[in-house]
């Protein structure tokens, strides 16, 4: 690990113009390329305290050897420089777009004598004109098939096309009418390139000039009596408009616009284009990148316009750019897609309109790519497989943890506080091992004392269910220190041989606990049923969402009820570092560590499951009732003695026997909601501030 300062140049030597800089290693491979307005400014944040840099940021100046630099003249030629640089040296620092597939074009060849219509892949070609992308092969083979009845267009192979030239005996295609047939000599080279050239004009967006065309010629031709003629121009205008009809209008009065959106988290982003042509989207694409830099959504913008246009001209830069933030220089960005286009390009957030409710539905459309994403590479076994390795080997783990648990506290400005714990087993979620706590010690916020009780009170429930299925050693002769352990069992002190160990169904009061105050089933979340869900299984590693004040809870947790084999983590997330207990510094993970992320999706679906049961419960507080307080009152009967009575308040001034005259209510029920409707005080009354009048509470609306 390389010291900055020892690479560190004088203020002196770094001008204060536009440019470009490259960080390398010691073996003068490029790791970083990036761009300045002023190239002092912006170096001097590398070389500051690195404590106070962002971690990313930390390991690649640590990782550097020495720092170079380019003066341009504009920020223009600093925003080309760089595309340039990042695709020569291809840095590991430097975020890059990949494509998640290989997307098909629709291809014209205009640099050959007999331009052919195809479908193409890779990279593009110089001289050809291409239109897309789309999402499947397929889809461009039947808009081509539709498209040549108008435009017969070669489509052959240069063998295919050779061949029919030596026999003078065209394809199919030229039997049947769907290629001009330029092979044998039916149209010459001029006529087929405008063929061509027509072609292209369509599929770029300008095609209501051919069809009122065709149309125009169908009627001359129907008055000339000509109905063979007419019905073929019919026919192919039918097909047009069928092509045409193949990608929905979006957007009116023909736009030309790129819409780009960007859904990312803490490690990744997956970047999402729509292609509007003719008002009407003729191609998508996505991307996904790791943010191996400290870069936002207006850098990973800039990013994505660099590798979307950096080797395009001309009419593929279209006239609009909508995008969800602008560039850190907009003006500069926009300057350099007009010098690629050759015209005004403009480059803006959608406000309103279609546009912006285009915009919603790319952006709907790169939160799916993420999650897909995220969700194949979770599934992969040999990616699980190393994540569970690399956790092992950074946090010291003797085997891979082949369970995990994390635990998230989640509150509202400390109501309703909860927490959560989610279990994955070999890098997989088991939903079914979910479990949800209420904070019930205390009132207020306090993370760090609710995870210790949460930690506490799951793990006196595991040694709870250790001693109710007997897997305790009973051997009296033998002191707790001398007492041998199987695999995951807890080190806690061993029971005596008289206690007696439980057979029937896991009671629900003060059990005695060997190394700890008895397990409050008061406190424990239950079954549907009535029943104590069971804890018997324990992890390898336990995670919290937290850093070292939540860890060292954790930890004091687990040490109160002598468990001593259980690994503890925490997982901050502003930096996503790694804290163990005990240790002053975090362990930090390689930005590419399949570890890392797995750490990470864990603590995301631990926020996620608390979150969820923290709203469901401020709701049902918030459309709480006095009726809910009644044993064996549901929804049902509920509803039915509203709708009868037609308030709460006319309910509680009713007696018993009026009560009892609403089907499904009994005397014992309605004796029950009589006395529940009594304890609680009714809410004063609504007064109109305005006549003074007291305003009747004439619907069900519930008291808290």
């Amino acid at each position: 690990m390389a010291d900055p300062s020892s690479y560190r140049p004088k203020p002196g030597q770094i001008p204060d113009s536009p440019g470009v800089y490259k960080f390398r290693d010691e073996h003068r491979r490029v790791i970083y390329v990036g761009k300045a307005k002023n190239l002092r400014q912006r170096l001097a944040n590398y070389f500051q305290d690195l404590a106070g840099l962002h971690p990313r940021t930390r390991t690649m100046v640590t990782t550097a050897a020495s720092v170079e630099w380019t003066v341009v003249s504009t920020e223009v030629e600093a925003l080309q420089l760089e595309y340039s640089w990042i695709k020569e040296y291809d840095p590991r620092f430097n975020v890059k777009y990949r494509d998640d597939k290989s997307y098909p074009y629709l291809a014209v060849t205009l640099n050959e004598e007999f331009p052919r219509v195809q479908v193409m892949r890779g990279a593009k070609k110089k001289g050809v004109r291409y239109f897309g992308p789309y999402g499947h092969a397929w889809a461009i083979r039947e808009t081509v098939d539709l498209m040549l009845r108008v435009f017969p267009v070669r489509t052959c192979s240069a063998g295919v096309f050779k061949n029919a030239a030596r026999t003078g005996r065209p394809c199919l295609l030229g039997y049947i009418g769907k290629c001009s047939a330029p092979c044998v000599g039916r149209v010459t080279p001029e006529e087929h390139r405008e063929l061509a050239d027509e072609f292209c004009d369509f599929m770029a967006g300008r095609t209501g000039a051919y069809i009122r065309r065709l149309e125009k010629d169908m009627t001359a031709a129907a008055e000339e009596m000509e109905y063979e003629r007419a019905a073929r121009l019919r026919d192919d205008a039918e097909a047009l408009k069928r092509a045409m009809e193949k990608s929905a209008v979006v957007l009116a009065d023909a736009t030309d616009a790129d819409l780009i959106a960007v859904a990312e988290d803490e490690l990744e982003a997956a970047v999402q284009i729509f292609h509007v042509r003719g008002g009407r989207v003729r191609g998508q694409r996505g991307w996904v990148t790791d943010k191996v830099e400290n870069v936002d959504t207006s850098g990973l913008v800039e990013h994505a316009l660099q590798q979307l246009y950096g080797e395009e001209a001309g009419d593929a830069v279209p006239k609009e750019v909508l995008v969800p933030a602008l560039p850190e220089d907009p003006d500069a960005v926009s300057q350099w897609l007009a010098e690629r286009r050759g015209s005004q390009v403009s480059l803006r957030i959608p406000q309103r309109g279609d546009k912006k409710d285009l915009m919603a539905t790319v952006q709907r459309n790169a939160q799916q790519a993420l999650g897909l994403h995220k969700t194949k590479r979770a599934s992969d076994l040999t990616t699980r497989s190393r994540a569970l390795e690399e956790i092992s080997e950074a946090l010291g783990l003797d085997t891979a943890p082949l369970r995990i648990e994390c635990f998230d506290i989640s509150h509202l400005q400390g109501d309703d506080v909860v927490a959560s714990m989610v279990v994955f087993e070999d890098g997989l979620a088991r939903k079914g091992e979910y479990r949800r706590f209420q904070i019930k010690t205390f009132e207020g916020q306090d993370d760090v004392r609710s995870m210790h009780e949460v930690i506490g009170r799951r793990f006196r429930r595991y040694l709870h269910e250790k001693e109710h299925t007997g897997e305790w050693e009973e051997n009296p002769a033998q002191t707790p220190e001398q007492t041998s352990q199987t695999p995951g069992q807890t080190s806690g002190p061993t029971p005596t041989a008289t206690a007696p160990v439980p057979t029937g169904p896991a009671p629900t009061g003060p059990v005695p606990a060997p190394t700890g105050p008895a397990p409050d089933s008061a406190a424990e979340p239950r079954e549907d049923d009535g029943r104590p869900k069971r804890f018997a299984y324990p992890p390898q590693l336990l995670v919290v969402d937290g850093g070292q004040p939540q860890v060292a809870a954790a930890k004091r947790a687990l040490d109160e009820l002598g468990i001593d084999d259980i690994a503890v983590c925490g997982l901050a997330k502003r930096l996503e570092e790694v804290w163990l207990p005990d240790d002053d510094d975090p362990v930090v993970l390689p930005r590419s560590s399949e570890g890392l992320y797995l750490l990470q999706r864990i603590r995301d679906e631990a926020h996620r499951f608390a979150i969820t049961y923290q709203r469901a419960k401020r709701a049902k507080r918030v459309r709480s009732s006095p009726l809910d307080d009644v044993t064996g009152l549901g929804d049902t009967r509920k509803q039915a003695l509203i709708k009868h009575f037609g308030s709460v308040k006319k309910l509680r001034q009713a007696t018993i026997d009026e009560i009892c005259e609403v089907p499904g209510i009994g005397r014992r029920t309605a004796e029950s909601v009589a006395v529940a409707l009594a304890s609680t005080t009714p809410a004063a009354p609504a007064v109109n501030t305005a006549t003074g009048e007291i305003i009747e509470e004439d619907d069900g609306g519930s008291t808290t």
